[in-house]
């Protein structure tokens, strides 16, 4: 009897223990997002993330077994600011009971006028000091859900958070060698606001914020004028959006197309920029090189 007690305990708390074992079952909305929660979490978390690699979150459309993933999740980490229209649906459409990390919760969002409306800038991680903000809500949020693990996951997030000051230094120091009237970029929608104000770069784009909408004749023509007037000569296309209107763009300016660039999403595995800080690296060398050759 007491072999047999001591039997149906164990089986009792086995569910238990087991639990406490496994990874911490996180979704995250995007790639950039999905790779610092790997970075903070290590392998005490499970991402995944909604949009994939070189996927659009402005246009994308979610799937069933989305809905799946957020309801089973523990923590979910959005970016906030507007980025992701579809996610208060689908988090309240699953069911989801579990820590909700909005990543961009302490930034300063920048303010513009766009279409006659004041528009909030999503791309706040293009800033690496955003991008810290970031980590610190991430390691906040997987330390609410899971306690046990919180002292590790500040570790990681202090180390990761100086790894990002330091490429932010990085950044500063390889754009000091391009003069201030070279520094004007063009990218195929408006996503690097952030990191123009961030270096006092001047930003030229064919699209606005969301990649959702075509721009007009009138709108195409006064940015193949600006190209024309400000010596620029090169265009970027950034890899979640159709390349064909920024090759238009640059057939017509007459300049050459820059290499991929990575704003909204990371690279597949194995890409030049499949990690947040890889990201804002390669983005740098190919926007400096291209800055220096403007006239």
């Amino acid at each position: 009897m007491l072999f047999r007690r001591h039997f149906l305990a164990g089986l009792a708390l086995t569910p238990v223990a087991a639990r406490a074992a496994q990874p911490l079952g996180t979704v995250a909305t995007i790639s950039i997002l999905a790779d610092m929660v790997r970075q903070v979490g290590g392998n005490e978390v499970d991402v995944v993330s909604l949009v994939p690699p070189d996927g659009d979150a402005h246009t994308y459309e979610p799937r069933p077994g989305d809905l799946l993933a957020v309801r089973g999740a523990r923590v979910v980490v959005e970016n906030g600011l507007g980025l992701e229209g579809w996610m208060d649906r689908l988090r309240g459409a699953s069911g989801f009971a579990g820590v909700r990390v909005v990543a961009a919760e302490a930034v300063t969002p920048r303010h513009f006028v766009e279409d006659g409306a004041t528009t909030i800038d999503p791309h706040a991680w293009q800033d690496p000091r955003n991008g810290v903000r970031y980590v610190r809500a991430i390691a906040a949020g997987l330390a609410k859900a899971d306690p046990a693990h919180a002292d590790a996951w500040r570790a990681r997030a202090d180390a990761y958070a100086a790894e990002i000051a330091a490429t932010d230094a990085w950044i500063a120091a390889r754009l000091a060698a391009v003069p201030a009237e070279k520094r004007q970029i063009v990218t195929s929608h408006d996503a690097f606001g952030y990191y123009g104000d961030r270096y006092g770069i001047r930003l030229h784009f064919v699209e606005g914020i969301a990649t959702d909408a075509e721009p007009s004749a009138r709108d195409m023509a006064r940015l193949i004028g600006d190209i024309r007037a400000q010596g620029i000569r090169a265009v970027f296309i950034e890899n979640m959006t159709d390349p064909r209107l920024m090759a238009a763009v640059a057939h017509d300016a007459g300049v050459t197309v820059g290499p991929e660039v990575y704003s909204d999403a990371l690279s597949p595995p194995g890409g030049p920029a499949d990690t947040y800080i890889k990201m804002l690296r390669y983005n740098t060398a190919a926007f400096a090189d291209a800055m220096l050759t403007n006239r």
